[in-house]
């Protein structure tokens, strides 16, 4: 399972965050304090570190400054909104700056989008007789090649590794289509119709009235 580190003081903001991520099948561990996180950041084993800038003890940046496990990717999280405040930190190594406060599905996005970018997840996933290769870009379905399109790939993979966990539309789109995608939702509708008859998922790709979709675990 992906462990994400959440260093943040706020304990309220903390358990917000670390609803978040579970939601999106992430582990959380939280810590309240700088030099908590640096220990953590150099020495344990996560996939990805949510920082705030202002943590007691170290802050964010002096974080950034002094580690040395600098492969695992950072998203700063703070209230600090000056222009020159987010140019330190993705000049420090951050992958993202998001401000507080800001909305859990966007939080979820930047972390999809981040994770997917250092490939932190699997190359090849199968679900029941449909296997996709996340490095070819390919997909079969009962030992036959299918043809996806660009988005109808990644919509698939995204809810491969979401089974059983019920996908709104808005999380659809920002995960897929980028947070800032201003089209309408209809276009994550004809996406799931297309799966559905591609690759045979109507039982299972099913619909959630008047919030989005959810992909059922195929039998064993």
């Amino acid at each position: 399972m992906i462990r994400i580190l959440i260093a943040e003081d706020d304990p309220n903001i903390a358990k917000l965050v670390e609803a978040t991520v579970a939601i999106g099948g992430y582990e959380g561990v939280v810590c309240g304090n700088g030099a908590e996180a640096f220990d953590k950041m150099e020495h344990g084993n996560f996939d990805l570190i949510l920082l705030d800038v202002m943590l007691p003890d170290m802050n964010g940046f002096e974080i950034m400054q002094k580690r040395t496990n600098t492969q695992v990717p950072v998203i700063f999280i703070t209230a600090k909104q000056e222009l020159t405040d987010k140019v330190r930190g993705l000049r420090l190594g951050a992958e993202d700056y998001i401000v507080k406060p800001f909305e859990a599905m966007e939080l979820l996005a930047r972390i999809e989008v981040i994770l997917r970018r250092v490939k932190r997840t699997e190359n090849v996933y199968t679900y029941g007789d449909i296997s996709v290769n996340v490095e070819e870009h390919t997909c079969r379905c009962a030992g036959k090649d299918i043809y996806l399109t660009p988005k109808e790939f990644e919509v698939l993979v995204f809810f491969i590794q979401h089974k059983d966990v019920a996908i709104s539309r808005d999380r659809l789109l920002a995960a897929v289509w980028g947070f800032e995608y201003e089209g309408e939702s209809r276009t994550i509708d004809i996406h799931i119709q297309q799966l559905r008859k591609k690759l045979n998922l109507r039982d299972k790709l099913v619909t959630i009235p008047k919030l989005g979709y959810r992909l059922e675990s195929a039998k064993e």
